[in-house]
């Protein structure tokens, strides 16, 4: 049955739930939404670059939400079902999507309550609509009514932009101090020698990254963090040679924020990033509505206990140009494996905003609805080389680790001493390959596949073959 609003505030945790998912309480909020029968799905964008997938089932008083809130229900799911109380013809009726289908397979519904109850308990009015007070001192009419916003004081806003403007030049400096440190070790490193570099990483790499978390230089230090288990991941005799690329990229990358600190790529690189609102709302903002197909998806826990989920997109259609946006996500590990938002190999249409940049590729969605049809990838350009949408990536922002690529036709080779390429069947360029395959792989006609290129190896995220479409990520 549907939801209505006293029940909405009795299934409420309490009062500040309630008042976060009024803000949520408009259809423009949420993309996706749909219903059948008692069961009404959505998708609401968070603060990350996934928008989180909530489901809410009237029959049974169930809800779930893909957000990490430890709150039951969250204030997404509060929201779709204020959506569904004063917003029933936003849903569209259709047949449950897959996503829903597993929720409701791993389900244990444990009442036969209306959605006037919370689950096991007896079906209950929990207040009146407008009233002052609702159960347990809960009230819709005071979550969906904010105050009055107080006119603004010249003087008060004159101070904390001062107050800004202090922080953000002692920010700058404590940076540039840190980058400062940062050069001397790494003229350390060299002087040392990068074999011995290579060789004792771990220990070095984490404490100059301490020093540029003080430095409130996060992103790189979490950057350098990483360094070792990415010198890790290659054979012993091509360490070094690594290493002296990586730590030339970090050279570029603060060249690059001393000659502009403004500069957003660099700015982003180094200290923070900026939030997934300031992205929406920037008017300069590259924005592409399009077909999108998930291409692959990489989820790995990293040193300082945060887990980094980067989703891969590839712009759909014979005739579309090559373009990709990165989704990136960060959440604790203590939390435990969140769900997955996409599936590997969905396609979508969706309204993608890049982060500003001189080369756009992270990306959030800002709208999205399930693709009606099938599209086909992008056809690799005949005629020109596979790796010059990379080269003219690093041109513009030469620091970055790695780009996405689009191959032409080509197979997976063994090379005499027992390492795998990526052969182009033209017989042009070969590129070798990082991590491990299927030997079924092996020999493969591949007749596109797409990849992480980082001027050293190729990762492969996906492929088509005659078998159909092969997700290798």
């Amino acid at each position: 049955m549907p939801f209505d609003l006293p029940a909405i505030e009795a299934l409420a945790p309490d009062q500040s739930s309630l008042t976060a998912a009024s803000k949520l309480n408009r259809p423009a909020k949420w993309s996706g939404l749909a219903h059948e029968d008692d069961l009404w799905w959505g998708e609401a964008q968070g603060s990350g670059a996934n928008p989180y997938r909530v489901v809410v089932d009237g029959a049974n008083v169930g809800y779930k939400c893909t957000c990490p809130s430890r709150k039951f229900p969250c204030k997404h799911s509060l929201a779709l079902m204020w959506v569904q109380a004063t917003a029933p013809t936003s849903f569209t009726e259709t047949t449950r999507p897959q996503w829903v289908d597993d929720w409701m397979g791993r389900r244990r519904t444990t009442t036969t309550a209306g959605a006037g109850g919370k689950p096991g308990s007896e079906a209950g009015s929990g207040g009146t609509p407008g009233s002052e007070s609702g159960s347990d001192g809960k009230s819709i009419s005071e979550a969906g009514t904010p105050e009055p916003a107080a006119p603004p004081d010249p003087e008060a806003e004159a101070k904390k932009a001062a107050a800004s403007a202090r922080r953000a030049a002692a920010t700058r400096a404590s940076i540039t101090d840190g980058l400062d440190e940062l050069d001397r070790w790494i003229v350390d490193q060299v002087r040392l020698g990068l074999a011995a570099f290579a060789d004792n990483a771990l220990d070095r790499c984490r404490k100059i990254a301490a020093r540029l978390v003080d430095a409130k230089a996060a992103n790189l230090a979490s950057r350098l963090d990483e360094m070792p288990s990415r010198l890790l991941a290659v054979p012993t005799e091509e360490r070094p040679d690594l290493a002296v690329r990586e730590l030339g990229k970090i050279v570029l990358l603060t060249s690059a924020w001393r000659t502009n600190p403004d500069d957003p790529q660099a700015a982003r690189d180094v200290g923070a990033s900026e939030q997934r609102d300031q992205v929406l709302a920037d008017p300069d903002a590259v924005q592409v509505t399009a077909a999108w197909e998930v291409v692959g998806e990489q989820i790995t826990t990293r040193r300082d206990g945060l887990v980094s989920h980067a989703t891969w997109l590839l712009n759909l259609g014979a005739d579309a140009p090559q373009r990709f946006a990165l989704l990136l996500d960060f959440f604790p590990a203590s939390a435990g494996r969140r769900e997955q938002v996409f599936t590997d190999g969905a396609q979508i249409d969706a309204t993608v905003r890049f982060y500003p940049s001189a080369a756009p590729l992270r990306a959030v969605i800002s709208a999205r609805a399930d693709a009606p049809a099938a599209h086909q990838w992008p056809a690799p350009a005949p005629d020109l080389d596979p790796l010059a949408q990379c080269a003219d990536a690093w041109a513009a922002v030469p620091w970055q680790l790695e780009h996405p690529v689009l191959l032409p036709a080509g197979r997976v080779v063994r090379a005499d001493d027992g390492r795998l390429w990526w052969r182009a069947d033209d017989g042009g360029a070969g590129l070798p390959l990082a991590g491990r395959l299927e030997p079924v792989l092996q020999g493969l006609e591949l007749a596109a596949t797409v990849g992480l290129w980082d001027g050293f190896r190729l990762t492969l995220l996906a492929a088509q073959t005659p078998l159909g479409r092969v997700a290798l990520s």
